[in-house]
């Protein structure tokens, strides 16, 4: 069985000063992927034994990025989707394994007023292509922020939401032609009707105490792999960042 890990760490070098490493240690995955880093190559010396990294930095300092931590040897790996006005902000990373490819993502965000709602739809476009691309050679398993509520069941409060980045009809739109491309969400799989279960809390007005939460982080998976996932995960009693990791496991 493989085990896999996903964490919006929200700036590796604050994460790894609030008990990273143990952390990683404790989760004890495969594979452990990791979306906003904030950080340039040199910055932070992390590494693990036993496991070998694969970044991708964002042009802009202190912005972005994601990394992948395996423990197996990748056939190849591919840093962003293939497209240049995509590529400069740290957001994809892509490993061929021998059966499966695995891709984590930092999905840009809507952002306030959704001034960047246009470009998240055109951003969600490339990915959704690059995966069904993937797809055809072999599976996928793709994770990460994905910066959406898919369902009003993954938010705390989807009415005085409707209109804000990450719930938006837009976007939950294009999260549903992802799925209908032929992705499962492995923790509605197990978990169709769980309430109450978030990845994502703000730090104001103590969300996370509260559980005033949005469930934005994700393991998708080819459909025809649905037969080996053995169980998905969402981790809320793990601190460190906003976000909470996810897990799923597979019997690949």
């Amino acid at each position: 069985m493989l085990k896999f890990i996903s964490w919006n760490v929200n700036g590796l070098r604050a994460c790894a000063g609030k008990g990273f490493g143990e952390t990683f240690k404790q989760l004890d995955a495969d594979f452990f992927c990791l979306q906003e880093t904030k950080l340039q190559e040199g910055q932070i010396d992390l590494s693990f034994e036993g496991y070998d990294s694969y970044w991708d930095y964002a042009d802009k300092k202190g912005y972005s990025g994601t990394a992948i931590f395996t423990r197996h040897k990748p056939l190849a790996v591919t840093r962003g989707l293939g497209i240049d006005e995509h590529d400069h902000e740290g957001r994809a990373v892509t490993l061929e394994m021998d059966r499966f490819f695995l891709v984590t993502v930092y999905v840009p965000n809507a952002q306030d007023e959704l001034r960047r709602l246009d470009y998240r739809m055109t951003w969600d476009d490339a990915l959704r292509r690059y995966l069904t691309t993937l797809d055809r050679r072999k599976p996928v398993i793709v994770c990460g922020d994905m910066n959406v509520a898919h369902k009003e069941i993954d938010l705390k409060n989807p009415k005085t939401n409707r209109r804000n980045p990450g719930f938006t009809d837009e976007e939950r739109g294009k999260f549903g032609e992802l799925l209908d491309a032929g992705f499962t969400d492995t923790f509605r799989h197990f978990y169709p009707d769980l309430t109450d279960v978030y990845s994502w809390w703000s730090y104001r007005f103590r969300a996370r105490e509260k559980n005033t939460g949005w469930r934005i982080d994700y393991f998708l998976a080819s459909d025809r792999l649905v037969p080996a996932l053995e169980s998905a995960a969402i981790h809320t009693e793990i601190y460190g960042s906003d976000h909470c990791p996810v897990e799923a496991c597979f019997n690949l």
